[in-house]
């Protein structure tokens, strides 16, 4: 609703700018051509996003994304020790992260969404710590292969689109550590206040 709002709000006030400037005729040709080049991103972007959920449908054939997902119960385990009793919600939560990690966010969400929902069962709306850590999991991942933002380069005319590897692994690292540090911090006060 209030995205709606938002939008509905700024398309207003363009036409109300344009009307008072004389100038409805730039903005007319400004949201046609905006139209257009959404409609032409989307194609271009489903085309590379199919390959790329290729990719991950032949990962999880061969068994490598159950590997990797494999591979995170550990350190997973002790960040969010009451999911982990139950494997259904670790292996949510592993496959997520691993979704995560390789930069696949349309296949993690649904993941992370299985996984809240696992970790929401009996909270009667209050969200847990451990449910509020998945959340900043899923939202500041760390991406070993950003493939969306490379796609998004590659269709914007980007020459090398993953030249941008050690500023995204760097950002992601520092990103997911920041949240889990605040995540830790608010957890710790909300314990001590009740």
């Amino acid at each position: 609703m209030a995205m709606a709002i938002l939008w509905t709000g700024m398309v207003v006030l363009s036409l109300v700018f344009g009307l008072l400037n004389g100038r409805m005729e730039a903005v007319s040709s400004a949201a046609l051509t905006g139209a257009g080049s959404a409609i032409q991103l989307c194609l271009s972007m489903a085309g590379v996003l199919c390959l790329w959920s290729g990719v991950m449908e032949i990962m999880n054939r061969c068994g490598l994304s159950a590997k990797l997902a494999h591979a995170f119960r550990p350190l997973l385990r002790v960040l969010l020790p009451n999911a982990s009793r139950d494997d259904e919600t670790l292996s949510a939560v592993s496959a997520n992260v691993s979704a995560n990690l390789l930069g696949l966010g349309n296949a993690a969400t649904p993941l992370g969404i299985q996984a809240a929902r696992r970790m929401a069962r009996g909270l009667e709306g209050v969200a847990s710590d451990e449910l509020c850590l998945l959340v900043v999991l899923n939202t500041a991942s760390i991406q070993i292969i950003p493939t969306t933002i490379a796609s998004v380069r590659a269709v914007a005319g980007a020459s090398s689109p993953f030249d941008i590897l050690p500023a995204v692994w760097l950002s992601s690292v520092l990103s997911v550590s920041a949240g889990l540090t605040m995540a830790k911090v608010l957890a710790f006060f909300g314990r001590r206040r009740i």
